[in-house]
């Protein structure tokens, strides 16, 4: 970053703190994780200097022959890592995705069904705010007070509503999805049944969660998280999608562009392309089964401190922890976390009666840490910080109120980031990160 440094030094030293940031604490944000060396490399290449518009040998632009074998690439190693007769690159994230998928299937008004985000959902799935909300007739399903899908709920509602497309696919749902029962209640109804499986790809790929791809018709996904590419996504058409509409792929195709986007964003592309070959490989799958692995001992040593996890553990990367039992907000123990060097993210909990950004849940992964090298052994003494640090906040309650709130958060924001012990847990993480490099 020489050039970068002498051209803008306060972007120069502001990319190398968020470097150290990384390196110092523990990222389990399950949504996150590193990425290799290779694919910030290719990030960085000259094909960010290329316009695309359109696909591989029918662009609207010229001088795309390097490109095109780019994209080509990206498409021929997705299909053959997941098996599929069709997919589309380029889409410039899982939002963009689900959208051209919704544009590609539906008309304005028709109906869809999702999780709620309250309960594990995505904010494409239905949420009233978003779009998928606001152009479609959303119906939403819930969780059961045990965190789990209610299957006979799902079949009820889409018996009565008739969606023309049924979400299968979460954010914050510990186990494993069941796409099987998804795929015989969208049979049942005549729906398109599209399975969002961006947090769970790279357990899918190293088959320690099961596929989706035999039940689906279109099959979506963000290539970072447990993919380790990347921020893009893949929108993918199985067999059986195309056997119920031949013409799905070119749909998705036109609602990409020109019904959504521009441009791709060709350096992505290639970097995607780059994360397909790595996931291809038999290290990247030992890698899914040490993640898995990894979150079952956290979720073991978490209950021994007397951790309420919604639906009891986890089958898969990441652990939903419902905060109520401990008198904890999941703002309070996110920054208090945060604070002692462990970086998770504040979420609502089943049945949840505090608002969003003041939620009674706790949500955390395992997949950054694992790419670091972390293993079983290294989850007890994760759990034994986690415990540690909100033991120092078991104190600070948030009112319901909201104007009583704001100045109660004000107060214990300042008190929790001077909080001598927690800091004492961020020198010590600091410490114990250094045994295992970021890539």
């Amino acid at each position: 970053m020489i050039n970068l440094k002498k051209t803008d030094p306060q972007i120069y030293e502001l990319v190398k703190a968020e470097e150290r940031r990384q390196k110092d604490v523990l990222e389990m944000i399950p949504s996150e994780n590193y990425t290799s060396q290779a694919v910030i490399e290719t990030l960085g290449t000259v094909l960010t200097n290329k316009y695309s518009e359109g696909y591989p040998k029918k662009r609207y632009y010229q001088g795309n022959a390097v490109v095109d074998q780019v994209e080509i690439i990206a498409q021929d190693r997705a299909k053959k890592l997941f098996g599929v007769p069709y997919v589309n690159v380029q889409a410039y994230s899982g939002s963009p995705a689900n959208n051209a998928v919704m544009m590609a299937t539906l008309k304005p008004g028709d109906t869809l069904m999702g999780l709620k985000l309250a309960f594990g959902g995505h904010l494409t799935h239905g949420l009233p705010l978003n779009v998928s909300g606001t152009y479609y007739n959303s119906v939403q399903f819930q969780t059961t007070k045990d965190g789990l899908i209610d299957f006979k709920e799902v079949e009820e509602l889409a018996l009565k509503h008739k969606p023309k497309l049924i979400i299968c696919g979460f954010t914050a749902y510990p186990r494993v999805v069941d796409f099987a029962k998804f795929a015989k209640i969208a049979d049942k109804v005549g729906a398109i049944l599209l399975a969002d499986i961006s947090h769970i790809t790279g357990l899918i790929v190293a088959g320690v969660h099961p596929s989706p791809f035999a039940y689906a018709h279109i099959v979506t996904t963000t290539t970072h998280k447990t993919l380790r590419g990347p921020r893009g996504a893949l929108i993918m058409v199985t067999d059986k999608g195309l056997k119920k509409d031949p013409d799905l792929g070119k749909k998705i195709d036109s609602a990409i562009i020109p019904g959504l986007q521009g441009g791709p964003h060709d350096n992505q592309t290639a970097a995607i392309a780059v994360c397909l070959k790595e996931a291809s490989t038999a290290s990247f799958k030992k890698y899914g089964e040490q993640i898995v692995k990894n979150t079952k001992a956290l979720a073991e040593a978490l209950h021994t401190y007397g951790f309420d996890l919604v639906s009891g553990g986890s089958d898969n990367h990441l652990i939903l922890i419902d905060l109520r039992n401990k008198g904890v907000n999941g703002a309070v123990a996110a920054l208090a976390l945060e604070t002692a060097g462990i970086v998770a993210n504040k979420n609502g909990v089943p049945f949840d009666t505090m608002p969003p950004f003041f939620p009674s849940g706790l949500r955390l992964g395992t997949p950054a840490i694992t790419t670091r090298g972390m293993k079983e052994k290294e989850m007890k003494h994760v759990a034994a910080w986690i415990h540690h640090a909100i033991e120092e906040v078991e104190s600070l309650a948030l009112p319901i109120d909201k104007e009583e709130r704001k100045g109660v958060w004000k107060e214990y924001k300042g008190d929790i980031i001077k909080n001598k012990n927690l800091l004492k847990i961020a020198k010590e993480i600091k410490s114990f990160c250094v045994k295992f490099p970021v890539p």
